[in-house]
């Protein structure tokens, strides 16, 4: 008889906690920006829209966790999800550019972000395709070519946006999954030699690129153009000392950092609940890395482990690249911090993926190892 699963409420109430911070923290960042927008009508414009994804998510992260992850491997499902993502990433250059980039599709007062759906797409077929060929990981022709084909194609459509960001995330999952899987060393190496070669080409070969590494090199002698946000971010950073201005009372956010409430909204964290705050936020996304490393680790199969290392690994990375931004420990990236920048695409998708974790934690509570539970495209006749 299989033991009744037990869900990490735990993780659960993390990620809960963050997104709704986050919508707390983007009603700060953008009350000003909205009043100015809407003309003095309403200071909640963006506030009501990611509140409103905020519970969506916490929905979607709910069914997920009570949907058996190991639907997930099923051949149809996981090229679906992959040619569907394709698709859509091909699709945003159908539509204008916003800001110099093409990474949204609109639709009327709706939009979707499919280099956010990618970070999922990806680790899903890479546990996938990872586990059918558990047995020839190291195998060039018939295993490492077409898992690095996979990321070249998403990666490259995201990179085309253009967006280097979110491509160094999904080279960041397909290291990480790719070496939880056992591959050569040797092979693991190549790849990653060749992930910093083209970093490295994709930053020369585009003059604003180059202006963000001077930028970064030395900030404030390029306060007034390429290294503007960061300065400001530094300035926010700075003011808030230990304890911070308190809340909704930040200056930065006020018309001089750009776009606070989304890729720079971790500066007005720091300006308005200070280091008290910003190590608040670290030590949740390092207790998520540890609920959702354990996850994986205690998964029932290869797919979950894989999967949730996956996942776990594109949240984390993601998290640490916006910080370091932020703090000007890396060039300036467009990439959000997740759970707590403004968009709904980001909340809803990271959410998801949070809940995908939850179930491999439930399949593989005590009592449900694989021994006892088959794979749900396996059964024939049986309910799951």
């Amino acid at each position: 008889m299989i033991a009744r699963l037990k869900t990490d409420w735990f993780m659960f109430a993390l990620a809960a906690g963050l997104a709704l911070f986050g919508a707390m923290m983007v009603y700060s960042a953008s009350a000003m920006i909205a009043v100015r927008e809407s003309g003095g009508a309403s200071q909640f414009t963006y506030f009501y829209k990611q509140f409103g994804f905020t519970l969506a998510g916490l929905a979607v992260m709910f069914a997920a966790s009570r949907v058996d992850y190991r639907r997930l491997s099923h051949p149809v499902v996981v090229y679906t999800i992959f040619i569907f993502t394709v698709v859509l990433l091909v699709a945003v250059f159908a539509f204008p550019e916003i800001n110099g980039a093409r990474r949204w599709i609109r639709m009327g007062p709706f939009s979707i972000q499919p280099s956010e759906i990618a970070k999922i797409a990806l680790p899903i077929f890479l546990a996938y395709f990872l586990t059918k060929n558990e047995g020839r990981v190291g195998e060039i022709k018939s295993t490492v070519i077409p898992a690095v084909g996979a990321l070249v194609l998403l990666g490259g459509l995201v990179f085309l946006e253009p967006d280097l960001g979110t491509a160094i995330v999904l080279c960041a999952i397909f290291s990480a999954v790719y070496f939880a899987a056992g591959a050569n060393i040797l092979h693991i190496a190549t790849v990653a030699a060749v992930m910093v070669f083209g970093a490295l080409m994709a930053v020369l070969l585009a003059p604003w690129r180059v202006e963000r590494l001077m930028a970064f090199l030395d900030p404030f002698a390029h306060s007034d153009d390429a290294g503007y946000q960061v300065v400001q971010s530094l300035y926010a950073i700075g003011s808030g000392g230990m304890f911070g201005e308190g809340f909704a009372k930040g200056q930065q956010k006020l018309f001089y950092l750009p776009y606070p409430y989304s890729d720079f909204i971790f500066s007005v964290v720091g300006e308005e609940l200070g280091l008290v705050g910003t190590l608040a936020v670290l030590i949740a996304f390092g207790l998520l890395l540890w609920r959702g490393t354990r996850a994986a680790m205690k998964a029932p199969d290869r797919f979950g482990m894989l999967l949730g290392i996956g996942i776990i690994t594109g949240i984390i990375v993601q998290a640490l690249f916006n910080i370091s931004v932020v703090i000007s420990l890396l060039p300036a990236k467009g990439i959000p911090l997740p759970f707590i920048s403004y968009g709904g695409s980001s909340v809803l998708v990271t959410m998801a993926a949070v809940g995908i974790l939850l179930n491999i934690s439930r399949q593989g509570s005590e009592g449900n190892r694989e021994s006892t539970v088959e794979p749900v495209h396996r059964k024939k006749g049986r309910r799951a």
